[in-house]
């Protein structure tokens, strides 16, 4: 039978916050586009009423 290694050693790469900004843009772009469209949704409901 194979024994399982036990000792092996991971390295996990640390990566730059840098990589995250544009995460954040796209988050926010993404929130902006749902706030318009749901004002414009909103002023049309109360435009008909």
């Amino acid at each position: 039978m194979a024994k399982p290694e036990l000792t092996r050693k991971t390295e996990t790469e640390v990566e730059d916050s840098s990589s995250l900004k544009g995460t954040l843009a796209s988050v926010f772009i993404l929130g902006i586009i749902l706030i318009a469209t749901w004002a414009g949704v909103y002023t049309l409901f109360l435009d008909r009423s």
